[in-house]
């Protein structure tokens, strides 16, 4: 297959590039505004690949969406472009509006005009599968309810409720028009290459620095953790397997608290650098709360029993083995958390074109 990637810059999305090129004989076309989240330094492993190509395209240019469908002629789209961090559509919530909804009303529309044009074969095996998030379900009230794929919308930030808006427009688009689509919704991921702004990799990267651990209210938020290339082992599973119309929802069966995660980095980290910033006498030590984040959901959890039973998908990693995988990532790899962090990896952004001859 020749498969659409989009966001494909992003930390799932470099996952999910990385897999199909390293396991699969698949050609991947990545298309990424590169934003301050995309990094090409991501997919450094697998630039040179004969079968990856790149285009710096924003999903709301419907123009270039257009074009890269006509000259590429995927086979399948899988859609991970989104504005993603809670926090930021807190504070300016029109870019999640512009990317998460505009967009992907733009790459639907695209799509379809580009699906409508296939002959019958290869329009009936075409796919546009849409990876959303479990955030767009809202709070768990009791301690042992699950999200499943029925469970009803009720999204409590700018994110989530932009997310639960692209969700509807792809199944809007299924039943008013017959593309053919698959939507998934996941729990936390975390691994390597994540931004570091997410709660991992602040937590790792400031405890190396001898700086606070924030840890929002009381901590005791509940996430559903799940390793970042299990998620795109079950991505790809549901793009290639996946029925036509149906949701699937992926998690890692890995229920912690927030102060839990915390803590066990702060563990991972002395047994593996005890020689500690300078007046750390504990990475614990470093830890503080600060006051909880406005309208923040105290438990999610993902009843991942559909993909595993339709499917045959499962997690390869637990909690326990993926965090110090993540931890080991981390010490390993501060060339690029580094470029990250002091802003140089962005000036790869200007002026990017395409990575491979237009034409393919």
């Amino acid at each position: 297959m020749k498969i659409l990637v989009t966001g494909g810059a992003g930390f799932i999305g470099s996952a999910v590039i990385r897999h199909i090129i390293n396991n699969t004989q698949d050609e991947v076309v990545n298309i990424d505004k590169l934003t301050y989240a995309g990094n090409l330094e991501s997919l450094s492993e697998i630039e040179n690949s004969e079968r990856y190509y790149f285009e710096q395209v924003d999903i709301c240019d419907r123009t270039e969406l257009d074009r890269i469908f006509s000259i590429y002629q995927p086979d399948a789209v899988m859609h991970l472009a989104a504005e993603s961090h809670v926090d930021r559509s807190i504070d300016g919530p029109a870019a999640f509006i512009e990317t998460n909804i505009i967009g992907t009303y733009t790459m639907l529309e695209s799509a379809r005009q580009y699906w409508n044009q296939l002959d019958q074969t290869r329009k009936s095996a075409f796919r546009f599968h849409h990876i959303s998030t479990d955030e767009v379900y809202g709070d768990l009230e009791g301690t042992d309810d699950l999200f499943t794929e029925t469970t009803s919308y009720e999204p409590s930030s700018p994110y989530s409720a932009s997310k639960a808006s692209s969700d509807h427009l792809v199944r809007a688009w299924l039943r008013t028009y017959g593309l053919p689509t698959i939507v998934t919704n996941c729990s936390n991921n975390y691994g390597p290459y994540h931004f570091p702004e997410k709660l991992i990799p602040l937590m790792i990267l400031n405890a190396l620095d001898g700086k606070n651990l924030p840890v929002y209210g009381d901590g005791m938020q509940i996430r559903d953790w799940l390793y970042v290339e299990d998620h795109a082992s079950a991505l790809y599973t549901v793009v290639t397997k996946g029925e036509i119309g149906e949701t699937y929802n992926i998690g890692g069966h890995n229920e912690k608290a927030n102060i839990e995660v915390v803590k066990t980095i702060c563990s991972l980290l002395e047994e593996l650098v005890p020689n500690k910033p300078q007046g750390v006498i504990q990475y614990k030590d470093l830890i503080t709360y600060v006051t909880d984040r406005p309208g923040h959901d105290v438990r999610y959890a993902i009843d991942a029993t559909k993909i595993g039973k339709e499917l045959g998908w499962k997690p390869a990693e637990t909690f326990e083995s993926g965090i110090r995988k993540t931890v080991k990532w981390y010490l390993n790899n501060e060339k690029w958390w580094s470029r990250v962090l002091d802003g140089s990896y962005s000036f790869e952004r200007l002026g990017t074109g395409t990575n491979k001859s237009e034409g393919k």
